[in-house]
């Protein structure tokens, strides 16, 4: 039993759900707490990779990120390799796959924050980055929290835009999803069986904190 798809996985959607939490937080707040010109058609663009086929998300990532692509010299010439085909592809694939919908639940639990804290922040001399930091992310942690699990519960997940820009690469690109797509195609039922069951119980594993920080939630609105 070769366990590598397993760490592979836990890596790469360890190494995303952290981009997600630090990048799609601070988009959501703009989001949630700034007007500006193009605001709809950003929301759009967030929303956008929610109804794209993965296979097309696959595709414009391979195209951006590509060999042949200005980004992808940059990248090349930043780290000594191209990013296609390799496992920080399946971390930016794992990206794209969970942050659309990390920052629209984001947004929504933070414009529910009382904006009457924030402004006595403001009123008491506080900048903006101090009452982000100090009132509205206190104010909003177990929303955030329980978006957390689920967000690495979706990148642990990710098949479509993974296999297109990753690849299946045996001991290097190879994660939980398409290993378990590979045992499928080759025939090997008991081995899927085996990566079925424990996507299965880390998907639940991370559902119940999800639960417990969303009933936490409720609890403190309620109040």
């Amino acid at each position: 039993m070769d366990w590598f798809p397993l760490w592979l996985s836990l890596r790469v959607a360890g190494i995303a759900t952290v981009l997600v939490l630090t990048l799609g937080t601070l988009l959501a707040y703009v989001l949630s707490h700034k007007n500006f010109r193009g605001k709809s058609l950003a929301d759009s663009l967030i929303t956008l990779p929610l109804v794209l086929p993965p296979t097309v998300l696959g595709y414009y990532l391979l195209v951006l990120a590509g060999r042949a692509s200005p980004l992808g010299h940059v990248y090349e010439a930043v780290f000594g390799q191209p990013l296609v085909f390799t496992w920080q592809a399946a971390v930016v694939a794992a990206f794209l796959h969970s942050a659309p919908i990390y920052v629209k639940a984001a947004r929504a639990i933070l414009e529910t924050v009382d904006y009457r804290f924030e402004w006595a922040a403001h009123s008491l001399g506080a900048s903006e980055w101090r009452t982000f930091w100090r009132v509205t992310l206190p104010l909003a942690w177990r929303g955030l929290s329980s978006l957390a699990s689920l967000t690495f519960a979706r990148s642990l997940g990710d098949f479509g835009v993974t296999i297109m820009v990753a690849g299946n690469i045996p001991g290097r690109t190879q994660t939980l999803s398409v290993a378990i797509y590979d045992a499928v195609e080759s025939g090997n039922g008991q081995l899927a069986r085996i990566l079925v069951l424990v996507v299965s119980a880390l998907a639940l594993a991370l559902l119940w904190p999800a639960g417990y920080f969303s009933r936490g939630t409720r609890s403190g609105a309620a109040v």
